[in-house]
């Protein structure tokens, strides 16, 4: 691991689980800088580290042990490669040992409700410890979760509806599952014939197919045996995560549900896992891996983050089945579109080429509604400039209500005042959404942001329209 990485590596948000357990009253300034930490840490890497009390750490190591034996001592048929019937691979009935050739990779899911069965219909034996496992990194999941509730401003449980009955009732399956996991297992079938590592060369790292993979879950908490899990970091480089853990350490990332349901302000992790350099090791890299799934008849709708005063962009108001949601393909390039994003001038100098267009063909043009011409630049700068701003320093936005916000303004101590000098919001200006500033407040914000703009629209009036 070279300076740079170490540097990155023990920048990472490091809390302990102790000290994110939420009490009633105020909250303790314990409380508020762990949470600090955590979410600074999603925000800039999109992960963070969880230390967990010694005997819940002692009991995933003793879970890797025993997967390692488990995967060990089973054969590899072809036959069971993608794990049997459809409706057993059903996102939310996945259950019992699969494997998947081309990455590389075996996997036990362990999933309450449900009993695996081998081909034969006898009842698999599993690896050990996997419900008493399952429930450490549940109420470790959720407790995360409610931290970033916390974080930001939204009401105590809020994911509750989300989530799978503590316990399950009867009859019911468990939508979050813990995989055990196998990469490049020596005497995994097939595993030879992907191997291109030269002893010449024990550097040359080697990833699985799908190099910019995002879960669909609400978080993803890992513990392996051996580092290998890169995430890609705010500034596009990709961090091993895992490399510098302690016996009780665990990686936790945030998922595509998640950020649906927090409007975009959870950012997912997308990620990677080496799958070379492991020629001599005879087990391979095993893993524990909880991924806290929301129930498939709930809905992500975003709904608590507008109550909260967050500013919501159209693409998340519209509310959609999670079983919808988990059919339906996402890749990181719709995700985060930054590299492609148009200069600061392409929505003007887009508007001017459709101008200038219409007054070809010979007819009249109608110029957009002043307040609504406001709504869309309030709306690029905010994304072209104020977000560039924050991202840079690592900064997550989130915008007070208009009411809230007009309330104390003009107070010494209001809640956002650290956040408006860090990215020089105009004074005088409420820290809302721009999309819900009053007009003379827009010109303001846009006038903070782009000097100049004023001038350059009545300019731009005038000669085009």
């Amino acid at each position: 691991m070279d300076d740079a990485e170490a540097s990155i590596l023990a920048s990472l948000g490091r809390v302990r689980l102790c000290d994110l357990a939420a009490a009633d009253g105020l909250p303790s300034d314990g409380y508020k800088m762990c949470v600090s930490a955590l979410t600074q840490s999603l925000a800039q890497y999109s992960a963070a580290v969880v230390e967990l009390p010694p005997a819940d750490g002692a009991l995933l190591r003793s879970g890797l042990d025993s997967s390692r034996l488990f995967f060990h001592r089973r054969g590899y048929g072809s036959g069971e490669a993608g794990g049997g019937s459809d409706e057993a691979r059903e996102w939310c009935k996945t259950s019992g040992y699969y494997a998947d050739p081309q990455m590389w990779l075996e996997m036990y899911d362990f999933r309450p409700g449900i009993t695996a069965m081998e081909p034969s219909d006898v009842a698999e034996l599993p690896p050990s410890g996997l419900p008493d496992m399952f429930s450490v990194l549940g109420k470790v999941s959720r407790e995360v979760l409610d931290a970033i509730s916390f974080s930001l401003n939204l009401r105590s449980c809020t994911f509750t509806e989300l989530l799978d009955n503590i316990p399950l009732r009867s009859q019911e399956v468990s939508s979050s599952v813990l995989s055990a996991c196998c990469h490049s297992r020596p005497s995994f079938e097939g595993a030879q014939q992907h191997s291109v590592a030269s002893q010449d060369d024990e550097q040359l790292l080697m990833f699985s197919d799908q190099e910019h993979h995002i879960d669909k879950t609400l978080l993803t908490l890992v513990k392996s045996d051996r580092s290998g899990l890169y995430i890609k970091d705010l500034q596009g480089r990709w961090i091993l995560v895992d490399g510098d853990l302690g016996p009780h350490d665990i990686v936790v990332y945030p998922g595509l549900a998640l950020y649906r349901e927090t409007a975009g302000y959870v950012n997912p992790a997308v990620h990677k896992t080496e799958v070379g350099n492991l020629q001599e090791c005879m087990f391979g890299r095993c893993s524990l891996v909880f991924k806290l799934m929301p129930r498939s008849v709930a809905r992500l709708s975003g709904s608590e983050m507008r109550a909260a005063g967050h500013g919501v962009d159209a693409q998340f108001q519209v509310p959609m089945l999670v079983n919808d949601f988990m059919q339906t393909e996402h890749s990181a390039n719709q995700l985060f579109p930054k590299n492609n994003e148009p200069s600061p001038h392409a929505e003007q100098e887009s508007s001017y080429n459709f101008v200038v267009k219409r007054k070809k063909d010979g007819r009249k043009t109608k110029p957009l509604p002043p307040s609504k011409r406001l709504r869309l630049e309030a709306q690029r700068v905010l994304k072209e400039r104020v977000q560039d701003i924050a991202d840079k320093k690592g900064i997550k936005l989130r915008f007070c209500s208009l009411r809230d916000c007009e309330s104390h303004i003009k107070s010494l101590d209001r809640p956002c005042e650290n956040i408006r000098i860090e990215i020089g919001w105009p004074p005088g200006v409420p820290f809302v959404h721009p999309h819900d500033l009053p007009n003379k407040s827009k010109l303001r914000f846009l006038e903070a942001y782009e000097p100049g703009w004023t001038a350059s629209q009545q300019d731009f009036e005038s000669r085009f329209l």
